[in-house]
């Protein structure tokens, strides 16, 4: 009996693990956020997760300027920041770009936040360790940390990369959650875009 019930135990612990981080294999609802240090914007600052202490809030989408889908969800970002964020907002947006290639290096980031009047802090980590950290597979992607900093929701902005067949948001009621210090009604759905470009790592010869 002792033996049934130390099973069905694990059997349990076993779904209920599979069950956390369904589209994300290396972050879950409720971790700790990964912070970031010293990442460079493109207004020329080094920027950290520690620097927006004073949000109720925080939302971080990886982004790149070299995915179509990533770029035509500019605008929808730029609506997002109008709606939640700003410098009197209870929200802080922060847009991260891990990519190498030459298209989406820092200064090309700079041109690309200037031609569209970026808002919101828009970094770069050449490094791609924070992309790695928050387990960040497109862009866009997104993860609502709420005031503990813990991981409410991940996944996209909403469900369709077309503006006009949209039918549901999931972003902003996470945001609204997260606000009122209750857990989103939907945690977690895919994100929609570009496989971001993470290099390999060389293994060392034995």
């Amino acid at each position: 009996m002792l033996r049934f019930a130390v099973l069905t135990s694990l059997l349990l612990f076993a779904a209920t693990v599979a069950q956390a981080g369904k589209y994300n294999a290396t972050l879950n609802i409720g971790d700790a956020a990964p912070a970031w240090v010293d990442l460079e914007g493109t207004d020329g600052k080094q920027h950290a997760l520690k620097d927006l202490a004073g949000k109720d809030v925080v939302v971080v989408v990886f982004i790149s300027n070299s995915c179509d889908v990533a770029t035509a969800y500019e605008d929808r970002i730029l609506n997002f920041s109008k709606k939640f964020a700003g410098p009197a907002g209870k929200v802080g947006l922060v847009a991260i770009n891990v990519n190498t290639i030459a298209e989406d290096r820092l200064d090309k980031m700079k041109a690309r936040a200037e031609a569209k009047a970026f808002d919101f802090e828009y970094l770069y980590d050449p490094s791609q360790k924070i992309g790695k950290a928050y387990g960040a597979a497109f862009t866009p992607e997104f993860f609502v940390l709420d005031r503990q900093r813990q991981v409410v929701y991940m996944g996209g902005m909403d469900d369709s990369s077309q503006p006009s067949e949209v039918k549901q948001n999931f972003l902003d009621p996470a945001v609204e959650a997260a606000l009122a210090g209750k857990s989103p009604a939907t945690a977690e759905a895919p994100a929609i875009g570009c496989r971001i470009r993470y290099a390999r790592e060389r293994r060392s010869k034995e």
